[in-house]
């Protein structure tokens, strides 16, 4: 049986240059960076060469770059460094309906704090008005925090828009990297970006591993406090081989982006044209244009989304109905409901997600199942219902 992995939203394999890059620093080269001796010196080097890799990702200075634990924690810190940081000034934020559940949690978590969060709606297409949130503005409003690209359906918000108007205005604008960076030009000058969140194991690294990008002169109060690492942002002992291994994958996604991008596009715009022509009853999810390159979120009326998943995964093929971060949770996505979907339709919806291992023939694969489940499973919710 063929296996075939459409999952890369969710994760991705460690690449083997990365495994190579990180394979001395498990046991030779094992040093903690903080020590001043050799090995601690060695270990340092490692981890200030993998800033300097990040940072070049994003066109950050390498001491705008802090080592975290993943996209979470970066997200985490950001909304609640900021606000901690700036609320004698005001503790208003904005977001939108359609955030990763590490920014709306977050938002619930300050909510309960005392702040105020103002959740904008998007478009049919998963897109915000650049307009709604210049209106959105108060004179309390002390962050705005809108991500570049959605991971459930892969539309890309005008970033660069927001970050203008959130600049003129003398608001901190953050915005979660995760599913972009590598994958699309990032660039933190060109978003007028204060606050940038990115992950290792979305971009071929390894898990347990993220950065976080804090603008020269952004003061963010930190949620874990012990000793002075990365400049008093984020203690504890750093995670070298992890660091080691971001920073090589971020070197290779820089150097191969703009070609895998076209190569993932074609894979996705092969995928959709035949789900279009093959099946009836689909409905595509997110922005037709503006979206990440490997991302197609579908709706397959009259089928559920989950037995899809298991019936995919018996035929060797493994996708989702969307963010691995709420899989087994049986309410219908937040981001469909957020885009008009009824419940019905947002639970019969699955998300491919192509990387750099994929080819047409995995199209072509996919397809040879995909319709046949699709019509049994409508068969079977026909039957239900009638029965």
């Amino acid at each position: 049986m063929a296996s075939i992995y459409l999952d890369h939203n969710a994760t991705t394999p460690v690449r083997p240059e990365v495994y190579d890059a990180m394979e001395p620093f498990f046991r030779v080269r094992f040093g903690n960076a903080s020590s001043i001796h050799r090995y601690g010196q060695e270990a340092r080097s490692a981890v200030e060469e993998a800033r300097s890799r990040v940072a070049g990702l994003v066109n950050a200075r390498p001491g705008e770059i802090y080592f975290t634990s993943g996209g979470t924690e970066s997200d985490n810190l950001a909304l609640k460094g900021i606000a901690y940081t700036r609320r004698a000034f005001g503790r208003h934020i904005i977001t939108t309906n359609i955030e990763h559940s590490a920014v709306l949690n977050s938002c619930g978590f300050l909510e309960r704090e005392g702040f105020e969060v103002t959740y904008l709606p998007v478009d049919e297409y998963g897109r915000i008005d650049p307009g709604q949130v210049a209106d959105a503005l108060t004179g309390h409003t002390i962050l705005i925090s809108i991500m570049h690209a959605n991971n459930e359906i892969g539309t890309v918000q005008p970033v660069g828009e927001i970050g203008r108007i959130a600049r003129d205005n003398g608001v901190c604008f953050h915005t979660d990297a995760v599913q972009s960076a590598g994958k699309l030009p990032v660039d933190v000058e060109a978003m007028h970006a204060d606050l940038l969140s990115l992950s290792g194991h979305k971009i071929y690294g390894p898990k347990g591993v993220g950065a976080i990008y804090i603008r020269n002169g952004v003061e963010i109060e930190p949620t874990a406090h012990g000793g002075h690492h990365e400049n008093d942002v984020r203690s504890g002992t750093e995670n070298t081989v992890g660091i080691v291994g971001l920073g090589k994958a971020a070197e290779l996604a820089a150097e191969e982006r703009e070609r895998e991008f076209r190569n993932l596009s074609e894979m996705r715009d092969a995928l959709e044209a035949r789900i279009r022509f093959e099946i009836d009853g689909v409905r595509i999810n997110g922005h037709p244009e503006r979206r990440l390159p490997g991302t197609l979120n579908v709706s397959f009326c009259g089928a559920e989304g989950e037995s899809l998943i298991m019936s995919l995964d018996l035929a060797g093929i493994a996708v989702s109905t969307g963010s691995a971060c709420t899989s087994g949770a049986i309410e219908p996505s937040h981001v469909l409901l957020a885009l008009g979907r009824d419940p019905r339709t947002a639970l019969g919806s699955v998300r491919f997600s192509f990387g750099r291992d994929n080819t047409m023939r995995d199209v072509d694969c996919v397809m040879s199942r995909l319709p046949g489940i699709v019509s049994r499973l409508r068969e079977v919710s026909a039957a239900q219902v009638t029965g």
